[in-house]
């Protein structure tokens, strides 16, 4: 009894996937996207958004010179049968904005009306789109793509003209030979916001710095920050900071605009995996709302929640949900699932020679799941420090550090000065912007120092200020 039953139900399992669709952990077979094999290209998931009663699909291909077949503009309907669009261009595409003024759907080059019909706007179509944004003054009747290469284009929503405003490459004053790499938009609060997350040996070595936020109130361009950032999104309630993610050699990057106080914050996270430190591997990181009111973000091969509101100026909703390793570069709900989209098979780098030859066919598979799946991947670790080899300036704090939500947390210090150094440590317990001191380490010269914090210690934030200047480097390690 104890052999039959297991094998019974195992076949009245493959019976009933054989009637339905197979599936395997959330993922279907029958849903893959997959390109042909030559040229050998990508075949990413580029965006998702439930629409006209489905689910459409708009994939990406490394560059628009080594296109390829097989992807393009696809829809799911409530049978989950994946539909290819007569409409469909073939190109790098990973925007999405549901323009509410007018009730469409822009994806892609593609914009889609309520009742599922397709227009394309063929002068943005042969550009590496990353974002499509509200306009500033005529947001009814325009918007703004913005492409991989820097290009910023207005566009009329009804007569589809297109017009190119600035190449950003020169507005943001990116160095001469540095590669473009522009990922996300948002327009919230009267600026447009947008990112580059370009980021090679060079800036690791800080020989330049290529990536860039920064924004536009329609008339001068302000570079906020010289690092790469990949996601800028934003709510439109409940405080509605706009947030915007990146990194650099110590950690990743959380930049929040508080609109009462109209001023950029900067709070550091851990990076579960270093594997997204390079300018190609962090694609797409995204945040989304997934929930009524609630969102997730993408970073760093981190999950986490987060809310949209803002009480005392500060960020309140923020906790690490899950570690992974997927490649996502887009997720959404839709029938009540939440859907990733992914990019699992990519055989080609940037030419012949260099092709992945483990990689067979390009393809990108869907997973649906819901959102409590999430609790039960990898538990939340990572590591990344507030300092990495860095001028410290005496008596001026670190930007905070996120501590809470994490187990077995340790901070692993030392510096360059000639003298000992003393560094204080300081907590903020609730949230609310307030430190407290925790506890000071003195470190001697040529010194490592090594501090596990007691179990069942946690805080919101954490921050370090030295009492000497000096070159340091303070690293936390939770696992």
């Amino acid at each position: 009894m104890k052999v039959y039953i297991p094998l019974l139900f195992l076949f009245m399992s493959i019976s009933c996937f054989s009637q339905e669709r197979v599936q395997a952990g959330g993922v279907f077979p029958h849903l893959a996207m997959v390109a042909d094999h030559s040229p050998r290209t990508e075949a990413g998931t580029g965006a998702l958004f439930p629409w006209a009663n489905r689910l459409w699909v708009i994939t990406y291909v490394a560059h628009l010179d080594r296109s390829g077949s097989g992807t393009g503009l696809y829809e799911i309907n409530e049978k989950m049968e994946l539909l290819k669009r007569p409409e469909s261009v073939v190109g790098t595409y990973a925007n999405r904005l549901l323009h509410s003024e007018t009730s469409q759907l822009i994806i892609g080059p593609h914009i889609i009306d309520i009742n599922g019909n397709v227009r394309t706007v063929d002068g943005v179509k042969k550009h590496r789109l990353a974002a499509t944004l509200t306009h500033l003054t005529e947001p009814a009747d325009k918007v703004y793509f913005l492409a991989m290469e820097g290009e910023f284009f207005e566009v009329n929503v009804h007569t589809l003209e297109t017009k190119l405003l600035f190449n950003l490459m020169d507005e943001l004053k990116e160095p001469p030979g540095s590669k473009p790499h522009f990922k996300s938009g948002f327009t919230r609060h009267g600026k447009v916001v947008v990112c580059n997350n370009s980021y090679t040996t060079q800036d690791y070595n800080r020989e330049w710095n290529a990536g860039r936020l920064a924004e536009w109130d329609g008339k001068t361009w302000t570079v906020l920050e010289e690092k790469p950032f990949t996601e800028v999104w934003s709510a439109s309630a409940f405080g509605a900071p706009i947030l915007a993610t990146g990194w650099d050699n110590a950690s990743a990057i959380l930049k929040v605009y508080v609109p009462r106080s109209k001023e950029w914050l900067t709070y550091r996270l851990p990076k579960s995996s270093r594997s997204y430190d390079e300018t190609s591997n962090s694609e797409w990181l995204r945040i989304r709302e997934v929930e009524t009111e609630r969102a997730l973000m993408d970073c760093h091969g981190l999950f986490y929640e987060i809310g949209f509101h803002l009480y005392a100026n500060q960020l309140w909703a923020i906790k690490p949900v899950c570690s992974h390793l997927r490649v996502i570069p887009d997720f959404c709900s839709w029938r009540g699932m939440l859907v990733f989209g992914g990019n699992q098979g990519t055989p080609m780098k940037f030419g012949a020679a260099d092709a992945n030859p483990l990689a067979g066919q390009p393809q990108a598979g869907l997973w649906f799941g819901k959102t409590d799946d999430l609790w039960n991947w990898g538990k939340p670790g990572g590591e990344g420090g507030v300092w990495y080899d860095d001028p410290v300036v005496a008596g001026q704090p670190s930007d905070p550090y996120l501590m809470y939500g994490f187990d077995k947390k340790s901070l692993h210090l030392w510096h360059n000065s000639a003298s000992e150094v003393g560094f204080d440590i300081e907590v903020d317990v609730t949230g609310n912007g307030t430190f407290k001191n925790y506890a000071r380490k003195t470190v001697k010269p040529g010194e490592y120092l090594h501090y596990e914090f007691p179990d069942g210690f946690s805080a919101r934030w954490i921050r370090l200020t030295s009492n000497r200047n000096c070159v340091a480097t303070a690293w936390f390690v939770y696992n």
